[in-house]
């Protein structure tokens, strides 16, 4: 990451010296390039006479600054000057640092390093001030995103965005795919031959959620899904791509957030939490859905038909708040139960929104069952087929349950809590 120091003694003797030379201020500044950023720190810290320009959009402002002081400039400039030193090199020294611990054990230390602050709105809630900051300095993931359309995203957009973009990121190289997430949880999830069946299906998954939601496909958006799109109020919509008559039918929803971000499976390799007094931090939760490594513990197995549906539920199930319980069928979710205290009580509500549906559907729990109970009220629902962890204790209560029952079951041997 290349890094020039372009330093300024703020000394009247400098000033003389320019005079005499017979060069500009602008000229002498150019001229005077000092490179690496132990100079720039070593100048940031002399802040006191010296100012220290580390960006060249910093020019206008110290000769308008000098202007002003009548060839002079302030202690508290050359403070802001210096701050501004510093977090160039801060930045600097993280891609190093991050670079190196690639494979390595956790440090002694961890740092989150951001640029380009952008302020929102607010956050969460009114009363909330927010920024958005692009970590490191080549623009990643959101920061790449081209939007096309739409009013400015949004605190809650964003997260709403990430969210969605997790979700698809799974199916990126399966058939067409929609996803629909309102407040970070997935209310529609559906795979169909066309993307506009997709999107549908998905939409009918959850109508009433689906009012307000953050839609992201991983396919280029047509004219007909685009025609679909309008239909209902949206907050934002991803996709890799668009094609032209989809933008221009898109124009007639002009507060639609239209986002593009080719790369949908981009996610950061970390997570990081603020608690109080400190940063929880972790690897990020993107172990690939691997089927070969379950196992099918009941007398009954699975069609490879039937097999494919389970990955699909499983694969939603990963991106609910725990507790998660989701239902689909014909690889669309039809019953969702998030973030519920206990897994009955995320089972029930899975069940129902899914009615009728849960009929010969499967169902995927992100955590084991730690009774037979949910099991029992999975079948007395219609449901056939269940794919959860293992591990509980109980294990071969739920086992024998869904023998008895007449279930098939799969243990994936990997749970996927999301708080």
């Amino acid at each position: 990451i290349p890094a020039i120091a372009r330093v300024v003694v703020n000394l009247y003797p400098f000033e003389q010296t320019i005079a005499k030379a017979g060069v500009t201020l602008e000229e002498a500044i150019e001229q005077i390039d000092i490179g690496g950023p132990t100079l720039i720190r070593a100048a940031a810290k002399n802040h006191q006479y010296v100012s220290v320009l580390s960006n060249p959009t910093q020019y206008s402002t110290y000769l308008q600054e000098m202007a002003e002081q009548d060839g002079k400039n302030s202690l508290e400039f050359r403070r802001s000057l210096a701050l501004a030193a510093f977090q160039h090199t801060q930045s600097y020294d993280y891609a190093i640092s991050q670079y190196l611990a690639q494979g390595a054990n956790p440090s002694k230390s961890f740092t989150l390093t951001g640029q380009n602050p952008q302020i929102l709105r607010y956050g969460e809630n009114p009363h909330q001030p927010a920024t958005w900051y692009q970590l490191g300095d080549i623009p990643t993931g959101w920061s790449n995103a081209q939007q096309i359309q739409g009013k400015e995203l949004s605190y809650n957009n964003l997260l709403d965005l990430e969210a969605a973009r997790a979700i698809i990121a799974e199916f990126v190289d399966d058939e067409p795919t929609a996803v629909i997430v309102k407040h970070n949880n997935p209310c529609g999830v559906a795979i169909a031959p066309t993307l506009v069946d997709a999107y549908k299906n998905a939409f009918n998954a959850d109508s009433i959620s689906a009012f307000g939601g953050i839609v992201a496909f991983n396919r280029s958006v047509d004219a007909t899904t685009a025609s679909a799109l309008t239909t209902t109020f949206l907050e934002c919509i991803v996709a890799p791509a668009y094609d032209p008559q989809a933008l221009e039918i898109l124009k007639a929803k002009p507060n639609l957030r239209v986002l593009a971000l080719p790369n949908l499976s981009y996610g950061e390799t970390s997570t990081a939490k603020v608690i109080a007094g400190g940063i929880l931090a972790q690897t990020s939760d993107d172990t690939p859905v691997n089927p070969e490594t379950w196992e099918v513990v009941t007398t009954l197995k699975p069609t490879a038909i039937e097999m494919a549906e389970m990955v699909f539920a499983w694969k939603v199930s990963r991106h609910i708040k725990s507790n998660a319980i989701v239902i689909t069928s014909d690889r669309t979710t039809i019953g969702i139960g998030a973030g519920q205290m206990n897994r009955v009580g995320s089972a029930q509500i899975a069940l129902n929104q899914a009615g009728d549906k849960a009929q010969g559907a499967t169902l995927a729990s992100d955590g084991f069952f730690p009774f037979d109970d949910s099991v029992k009220l999975a079948a007395a629902a219609g449901i056939r087929f269940i794919v959860q962890p293992g591990g509980s204790l109980r294990d071969q209560d739920s086992i024998k349950a869904a023998n008895e029952l007449g279930l098939i079951m799969a243990v994936t041997h990997i749970r996927h809590f999301l708080h």
